[in-house]
């Protein structure tokens, strides 16, 4: 009830801004809001009001009664924004390939389809996948149903309307030009709210589990769900021009703001595509490989090493800017240190195959898994080689950079994603199993062969790049001019291009494999059985 009322006392001041701001992409947002507000109430209203009990039990015939229709939400929706930014992803591959596909369009050229596809790809798409991974194994590493009755679909729903506003905010030209910080203040607000909301969610949860052990995959989701907060605050500090204006002002500048920036920037990644994504390892692994965590132990050390370490690595992006000489070693100091938690993570991953080395032969999501580890290690091997100042003296502002980016979030991000979502839907759904294990190992190896083309394309043309820009002539003058710089790229960038097709290709497969599955009738003779989480024991 009180959900209905908080949507409803949003209506009004909604339509006022959307009548008397002289944004028309601000009052679009303003209208999608009085939408959102009135769906909110209808929907509100007819649970309150259509005669059946409110409250959900917390058990039934003594089990746990789960509340998974947030985690199918989340896990149908980060497929579909998966697909939306692989393709945009694909689209501005070919714009640098071929400028002309901008077609001189306002909303989509390269710049405004740039963050589009890094805030789709990596919020919309990781985003969901982290939230429904982490609403399903809280809820069965703790053998406790979700905190809260409509807090679950608020965070779920909440989020996704949050990617809408920023997703067609960067379409219409609103943004605050941060990198993987785009939205304006009013969408930085929602999603400050939200978030909040799923901090408690997860951590009610927690404190009603029925076990007396937190699994290492929930101090991992909590350590990402925390710091993102922080981050997410901290970077999007700012004073709005007016309730009637999209813009805002920062409250800092200068180097400062460069110092905020790539502290969130750099831990996004660390947080938001790391130690996410690394809870999803530790239970999804495990699972699918039905053998316990090779070191229970190791795994404790590797979260706490890496949430200390990680979070002061951001300068490394500021090497040769006006940041404090200390501020760039501190960050490239610590970089190299982040080298031995990630590898203790990732050989606790692949060792926990110990035993098991014959199933990558018959079962390929295991298989996308152990590859996606084999992928962060090099990815957290290759970030601190590129943190040196040495190295990055060459790397940077080049194409290499994005082959070392896409490296980890094709071959890590993306892979234990897909692998995590090849395991719920049959679980989620009540299914014997996928609809074909085939169409797994063809998604496989077409999009690992695309992301073989991805990176190479970009190392070589990023390497290219480094050494044209610093060449000289015996007279002391550039040999290469930037658009001889730019001309030699365009192999490079057909290369890649093509990369991203496969692996479109790939997502479009899966997507057509998980639909027949959900639509197959044969479903599982008996519900998985509920296990309580061990150091030692494989995960419920």
């Amino acid at each position: 009830m009180i959900g209905m009322l908080i949507a409803a006392a949003c209506v009004l001041p909604l339509i006022v801004i959307a009548a008397l701001t002289e944004s028309s992409g601000y009052a679009f947002h303003a209208m999608l809001g009085v939408l959102a507000s009135v769906v909110s109430i209808v929907l509100i209203a007819n649970r309150c009001f259509d005669g059946t009990v409110p409250v959900e039990p917390q058990e039934v015939d003594g089990k746990p009664n789960y509340n998974m229709g947030p985690v199918k939400f989340a896990t149908v929706a980060s497929m579909v924004w998966g697909i939306a930014g692989f393709a945009v992803g694909l689209i501005i591959a070919l714009q640098l390939a071929f400028p002309d596909l901008n077609f001189d369009l306002p909303w989509i050229n390269f710049g405004r389809l740039r963050p589009l596809h890094t805030s789709a790809v990596i919020f919309a798409f990781g985003g969901n996948v982290l939230i429904g991974t982490s609403f399903y194994v809280v809820q069965r590493t703790c053998r406790a149903r979700l905190a809260g009755i409509l807090s679950p679909w608020f965070v779920v729903l909440g989020y996704n309307f949050f990617i809408v506003i920023a997703g067609t905010g960067y379409l219409l030209g609103i943004t605050q030009a941060k990198e993987y910080a785009e939205p304006e203040w009013y969408a930085d607000l929602w999603l400050t709210i939200v978030w909040v909301v799923y901090l408690l969610v997860f951590l009610g949860t927690v404190m009603k589990r029925r076990e007396p052990h937190i699994y290492v995959a929930n101090w991992f989701y909590l350590g990402f769900i925390l710091t993102i907060a922080v981050l997410h605050i901290g970077n999007n500090v700012a004073v709005p021009v007016s309730l009637l204006s999209p813009r805002s002002y920062g409250l800092w500048s200068g180097v400062q703001d460069a110092m905020f920036q790539w502290w969130y920037g750099h831990n996004a990644v660390g947080f938001f595509l790391t130690a996410g994504f690394l809870a999803i390892m530790y239970y999804f692994v495990p699972k699918r490989a039905e053998r316990p965590i090779y070191s229970y132990r190791l795994s404790i050390i590797h979260f706490w090493a890496l949430i200390f370490i990680y979070i002061w690595a951001g300068p490394h992006h500021l090497h040769y800017t006006a940041l404090p000489d200390w501020a760039q070693t501190l960050g490239m100091t610590f970089s190299i240190m982040l080298w031995m938690p990630s590898w203790g993570g990732m050989i606790n991953g692949i060792m926990t195959l110990s035993g098991a080395w014959d199933r990558l032969r018959t079962d390929p999501v295991l298989r996308m898994m152990v590859v996606s580890l084999a992928f962060y290690g090099m990815a957290t091997f290759e970030g601190p080689l590129m943190s040196i100042k040495a190295v990055n003296g060459l790397s940077h502002y080049t194409d290499w950079t994005i082959g070392h980016v896409h490296a980890g979030a094709l071959g890590w991000v993306a892979y234990i994603s897909f692998g995590a979502i090849y395991c719920l839907v049959p679980w989620l759904w009540n299914r014997k199993g996928l609809y074909s294990l085939k169409l797994v190992s063809w998604h496989f190896w077409i999009s690992t062969l695309g992301i073989v083309f991805y990176i190479c394309a970009m190392w070589v043309s990023g390497i290219l790049q480094g050494l044209m820009w610093r060449a000289y002539t015996a007279l002391g003058f550039l040999e290469y001019s930037f658009i001889e710089t730019v001309a030699a790229m365009h192999p490079f960038y057909v290369i890649r291009a093509l990369g991203g097709a496969l692996f479109l290709i790939g997502a479009l497969i899966m997507a057509f494999n998980l639909w027949m599955t959900v639509r197959s009738e044969s479903a599982a003779e008996m519900p998985r059985v509920d296990e309580a989480p061990a150091p030692l024991a494989v995960a419920a």
